[in-house]
Order: C-alpha cells, then sequence, then structure tokens
C-alpha cells in the first residue's frame, strides 16, 4: 500500500528518523496558516509547496515549488491544488493534487556546503534478504543513475539475524564521502531507518533526496513509503492511511468484494481462480491474438455471487470485447461454478460480448453440459488451447 509523504516522514520520525519538517494543508488557507506555524517552529524564512499524489517526479510537473513570502505560499497552494499533476510516473492522464505538504526551507546557507544522496531499504528477492541501496547522486532518477554510472550505486546485505551492524553503518556513511559529525550523523540516520523499515513491515523506503544541510545534519527530504498489506492487520494505525481517491475506482470496489483485481489496458476480460492460472491465461490471451483487460483472481470460493461481482467489475470496462473464465476445479467443483456462471448471467441481464468459459478438475464434463444447455450466448471449452482459439474466434467477429 503506497502512503503520501507527510504520512512515510512522520513514520520516519517516530522511530528516530530525522526529517524536513513539514505541515499538510487542503486549501490555500490551510498552506498559509501551516507556513505560519512551521515558522514559529522551526524559524524557516522560506516555504517550499509540495503536491502530494502516490507518484514520484512531482518536481518535473510542476508539483513542487519554493515560496519566498505567505503570498506566494498562498499563491503556489492555489495553482497546486486541484491541479491534474502529469510526471513520468501517473502517465499522460496524470493524478489530481487535493492536498500539498507545506515543508521547511533546508537549504539554508551554513559552514560548509549542502550534499545530496539517495537511500532505499527494499527487500532482495533473488538473495531472500533485505538491503540498503544508497548514491551519492541524490535528487536524480536511480534508473538513470544505474544505467549511467553504475558504479555510483553501493548496496549493503542486511542479516535478518542480526540487522543492520554498526560497521556496516559506518560503512554507508565512508563510501558516501561523509566525515566528521555529517559523518555520525548518517550512521545514525541509516541505522533508525532500517529499524523503521523492518518494524512497520514495509515493502520499500526511498529517500531522494537524503541531505547532509550546510551544518553536517542529515535527514530524509522526501519519504515514499510502500507498507506490505498482506501485514496491516498488525498496524491498524497504517492501514488508516490508505487514500482511495490515489486508486483505481474499479479496483478499489474489487477489493471490497474480496477480489484480487487490477485493471489492464486490453480488449479480453479474464476471471480466474490463482495467481498463477490468471498469469497463464493472460499469456494464453495474448498468443491467441488478444490482449488481456485485466487481472482478476476469484480465489478459491468461486460462487455464483462472487462470480456475479466479478462479471460486473469486468464489464466496467469499455474495452472488454471478450471474456474468458478459466477455472481449475480443485477446491470448489466446475459444476457449482457453472451454474453459478449461467444464475450471474441471468442475474445481470444481456452480456454485450461473448463469454468463453473453460473448466477443469473436478465434474468438469458436468460443468460443459451446463454451459451447453444453458441456451446462453456462453462457449465452453475443457483445454486451454481450445480456449484460447474461441478467443481469437470471436475477436475476428
Amino acid at each position: 500500500m503506497n502512503i503520501h509523504e507527510y504520512q512515510g516522514k512522520s513514520i520516519l520520525k517516530s522511530f528516530g528518523v530525522a526529517i524536513q519538517e513539514g505541515i499538510v494543508a487542503d486549501t490555500p488557507e490551510q498552506a498559509v496558516a501551516a507556513a505560519k506555524e512551521l515558522q514559529a517552529q522551526t524559524g524557516t524564512q522560506w516555504w517550499v509547496v509540495k503536491a502530494q499524489i502516490h507518484a514520484g517526479g512531482r518536481g518535473k510537473g510542476g508539483g513542487v515549488k519554493l515560496a519566498k513570502s505567505l503570498d506566494e505560499v498562498n499563491e503556489k497552494a492555489s495553482n497546486i491544488i486541484g491541479m491534474q499533476l502529469v510526471t513520468p510516473q501517473t502517465g499522460p492522464q496524470g493524478k489530481k493534487v487535493n492536498k500539498v505538504l507545506i515543508a521547511q526551507d533546508v537549504y539554508y546557507p551554513g559552514p560548509s556546503s549542502t550534499s545530496e544522496f539517495y537511500m532505499s531499504v527494499l527487500l532482495n528477492r533473488q538473495t531472500g534478504r533485505n538491503i540498503v541501496m544508497y548514491s551519492t547522486e541524490g535528487g536524480m532518477d536511480i534508473e538513470e543513475v544505474a544505467e549511467k554510472t553504475p558504479h555510483l550505486i553501493f548496496k549493503e546485505e542486511i542479516d535478518p539475524k542480526t540487522g543492520l551492524l554498526p560497521f556496516q553503518a559506518r560503512k554507508i556513511a565512508f563510501n558516501l564521502g561523509l566525515s566528521g559529525n555529517a559523518f555520525k550523523e548518517m550512521t545514525k540516520f541509516v541505522t533508525a531507518l532500517c529499524k523503521a523499515y523492518e518494524s512497520t513491515d514495509s515493502s520499500m523506503f526511498e529517500i531522494n533526496p537524503v541531505l547532509k544541510t550546510s551544518d553536517d545534519k542529515i535527514i530524509a527530504v522526501d519519504a515514499k513509503v510502500n507498507l506490505d498489506e498482506n501485514a496491516l492487520y498488525r498496524h491498524p494505525d497504517y492501514a488508516a492511511m490508505r487514500d482511495i481517491t490515489e486508486e483505481d475506482p474499479t479496483e478499489v470496489e474489487a477489493g471490497e468484494h474480496n477480489l484480487n483485481y487490477v485493471k489492464l489496458d486490453g480488449n479480453v476480460g479474464c476471471m480466474v481462480n490463482g495467481a498463477g492460472l490468471a498469469m497463464a491465461t493472460m499469456d494464453i490471451i495474448k498468443l491467441a491474438g488478444g490482449d488481456p483487460a485485466n487481472f482478476l483472481d476469484v480465489g478459491g470460493t468461486a460462487n455464483a455471487a462472487r462470480v456475479e461481482q466479478a462479471f460486473r467489475i469486468i464489464l466496467k470496462d469499455p474495452n472488454v470485447k471478450a471474456i474468458l473464465v478459466n477455472i481449475f476445479g480443485g477446491i470448489v467443483r466446475c459444476d457449482r461454478v457453472a451454474q453459478g456462471v449461467v444464475d450471474a448471467y441471468k442475474s445481470i441481464g444481456e452480456i454485450p460480448v461473448p463469454i468463453i468459459v473453460r473448466l477443469q478438475g473436478t465434474n468438469a464434463e458436468e460443468a460443459k453440459k451446463i454451459i451447453d444447455e444453458s441456451g446462453l450466448k456462453v462457449y465452453s471449452a475443457i483445454q486451454l488451447k481450445e480456449a484460447a482459439d474461441l478467443v481469437a474466434d470471436v475477436l475476428k467477429k
């Protein structure tokens, strides 16, 4: 589950990670009030107005602006709140900005120069261990750094038995070229960051940039946090941070019915039980000349009510020209699924696209008979290739 920058920073701060202080605002008036409060708390004379959406590259799209007065805070916030912000990660449609973060200016003058670093904590799926990935090239797209200067990206693997050890934190600070108080601050920063990552059951913490200020403090200027949804039952306070306005409405509706649904850009709707079978079904659709319109796993209890809801969700996509139902009858009997398909069809009414139903496993032959004798515009198949050929045929019509 993705959360906003201001939420990610609040989590980091609770674990002792130094952050760029800020206050979230929903309106320009609240933004000005937040700027005044922040000035009283931190003494900042300038402010950064930052759009809060679940996407990176906000600055490139005009979603991050520096304000040097309260009037500018009002002006920048007025321009950003309500805008459709397009970044390299949102796609051409962009995302609507509903709130902004008013943050303190941390690039103030001091006895030394400032430096920006990149740092993230995530799981290395090849080794099954968490790693700290970091670079001296902060403030840039890490993909670009990896492509052009891969030698500037460092990785530190964390042993799950011990966690991040002190010598590893010192090694990270050394590789970033730090010394003196900045070196000490970075070791504290990395240690607290790893503790926050592990304690919150997160999938990823990404901070770009991590800033060494002109007075040698180390702070998180940004925070991209992804929480593991499977562990949210242990963190109800984090689960409450979910912002459904940032998610696809159809995916949100599917989740309310315990359906695993991801919208894609194709023309063939998929209804499958089991994630592995769903992936294979998407592959067979491509081989047949179609494109999957979605990933939809109805789970092991594909009863009539769930099948009906799955149909309704798939049909919300106007690009769907056919639907392929591919169910393996292990936990659930195929004939029950077939009856569920027939009942759902009748309940919904006339479905405007052809439906191919492939049922294999327990009572597959009985299921095919139910489909064939239903009198509905439903094509039945036993073999996966047979279902793929039917998909190709109906798309040509």
